[in-house]
């Protein structure tokens, strides 16, 4: 290659560093880390960026110093090589720079990482369980206290996924990023998690938070958040944990201490009037059972049994199948208590209340040209 051509390499080179570092490459920051909204998020884009620049230093002196040879010391010029071996001083300089440049990074990344592991003086504690495929969210002190729900893909999305549902998903807000249940935190107070899992392993993760904590069966992980901008910020469960794992996002709205207050008090107002119907005596009628239960199927049994009740691989169809046609009480049993046959069928009996579980039965047993008998919250509560 003649003098020329590296010369324009060079230059091509440098140029296109200049490009990569300009202000429009920084303020889209599509190739950078995301800055996010926590002092932790913001501790990790700062340790990048230092180590982003040690490592650009790093290669011009290298790749400067290979150029610089190719050029300068190169045959034609009448170069001979250096015959010398076994410096020892140059041995100990490239060894000890090294050395000092990983021990002036590490500081920081410990310093970090200790920061981000220190749950202690939290305002208040949420319990995260990861289950195939969503979240439950419990919160464990607070003036949300004793409130504790499950958190869904979202229909739009779920109804958008299904094979054969012909919709235009580039048509759908926050596709596949959207739930029915959103985790509601309030700004500028510590928030210590808890992180489990029911079933498989799971992971946790919210990139504007700025933490990722594996949620594992029988096992509790600690981590902890403080936002001080009220918004919404959305993840996603990043641990393959099953079929539907892409489809267990994770949504966080972190409100104004009084907002936040008032969503705490509205949620505890529904919780009681749902634990009411699910310990009332009498008895519903179809149409009340069908209208809730084909809510709770399409967040909790259509993922594997098919919006239209035809099943999928494994899993059996419940149209016309023979459990949701025959005698209620082996419906009831393996709903509640599940199946660790084949096909495997997770127990929801710990899931949802007596009167979803009744609603449920109730509409798939008479759903899809399906017609059986009907369910009732205390035909539950007698086989639990």
């Amino acid at each position: 290659m003649s003098v020329r051509k590296l010369k324009q390499a060079a230059i091509a080179l440098f140029s296109s560093v200049l490009f990569m570092t300009s202000s429009h490459a920084w303020a889209d920051k599509v190739l950078n880390m995301r800055q996010g909204v926590t002092e932790v998020s913001q501790n990790a884009y700062d340790l990048h960026m230092v180590v982003l620049w040690v490592c650009v230093v790093i290669g011009i002196v290298v790749f400067g110093a290979m150029i610089y040879s190719m050029l300068v010391h190169r045959k034609s010029k009448g170069a001979v090589a250096a015959t010398f071996h076994e410096n020892h001083k140059l041995e100990v300089i490239w060894t000890i720079i090294p050395f000092a440049i990983l021990i002036g990074l590490a500081i920081p990344a410990t310093k970090n990482l200790l920061y981000l592991e220190d749950t202690s003086d939290s305002d208040m504690t949420i319990k995260v369980t990861g289950y195939q495929w969503k979240w439950q969210y419990e919160y464990m002190d607070g003036a949300a206290e004793g409130v504790k729900f499950f958190s869904n893909l979202d229909k739009a999305s779920n109804d958008a996924r299904q094979l054969g549902s012909g919709a235009d998903v580039s048509k759908l807000d926050n596709y596949l990023l959207d739930v029915d249940n959103s985790l509601v935190i309030p700004t500028g107070k510590k928030v210590r998690f808890l992180i489990t899992s029911n079933d498989v392993i799971h992971s946790w993760w919210v990139p504007d938070l700025g933490f990722k904590k594996d949620a594992l069966p029988g096992y509790i992980n600690e981590s902890w958040t403080k936002v001080d901008k009220a918004g919404t910020y959305r993840g996603k469960c990043a641990e393959l944990c099953g079929k539907d794992h892409g489809f267990m996002p994770v949504v966080v709205i972190a409100k104004e201490e009084g907002e936040y207050n008032k969503w705490a008090a509205d949620q505890k107002a529904a919780a009681d009037a749902a634990a009411a119907a699910a310990a009332s005596t009498k008895d519903f009628s179809k149409a009340e059972l069908m209208a809730r239960g084909e809510a709770v199927y399409g967040t909790s049994c259509a993922a594997c049994h098919q919006a239209n009740g035809e099943g999928t691989g494994p899993f059996p169809a419940l149209k016309g199948g023979a459990l949701v046609t025959g005698p209620a009480a082996g419906h009831i049993d393996i709903v509640v208590n599940g199946s660790k046959t084949n096909p495997l069928m997770a127990a929801y009996g710990a899931q949802l209340n007596d009167f979803d579980l009744a609603a449920v039965i109730t509409y798939e047993r008479n759903s899809w040209g399906n017609s059986a008998s009907i369910v009732q919250p205390k035909d539950i509560k007698a086989a639990r």
